[in-house]
């Protein structure tokens, strides 16, 4: 059999409802994900996120309102709701920070390579959650 007449291997289109479910995504596929999923919460909750900016540092009664919104809630809110809302913002800004610093480093040095972009994407996904777990262990009150 000739080099010609061998079967090629065949490439086709990803069906959503049948391969997606079988399908790896490498980590650095992750964290691109993350980075726009980190992006678009960080902007749906921006009104959440400047009257949190608002209520901290207007006046010490308005400070009083913002910590008293952490223990006791916000309306039917309770406040262990309203610290993991706050929890997932600190990621979302954790993970679109470290990753667009990962990004602008590849774009300035062409560092493009398969082993670079993986131990890049490990170590973004290990310190936005490593910094994640120390700064949500403050906010629930750990130490």
């Amino acid at each position: 059999m000739s080099e010609l007449t061998k079967k090629r291997p065949e490439f086709r289109n990803i069906n959503a409802f049948k391969d997606l479910t079988t399908y790896r995504l490498p980590v650095a596929g992750w964290v691109s994900i993350l980075h726009r999923v980190s992006g678009a919460l960080m902007f749906l909750l921006l009104p959440l996120i400047v009257w949190m900016f608002d209520t901290s540092v207007s006046s010490e009664i308005s400070h009083g309102t913002f910590t008293a919104a952490f223990d006791a809630g916000i309306g039917f809110v309770p406040g262990w709701f309203v610290k993991l809302v706050t929890l997932t913002i600190i990621w979302a800004y954790l993970h679109h920070l470290i990753a667009g610093l990962r990004h602008l480093y590849m774009d300035m040095t062409h560092s493009v390579t398969k082993e670079f972009g993986k131990s890049s994407a490990i170590f973004t996904l290990a310190l936005s959650i490593g910094l994640t777990v120390v700064l949500g262990a403050k906010l629930f009150g750990l130490y």
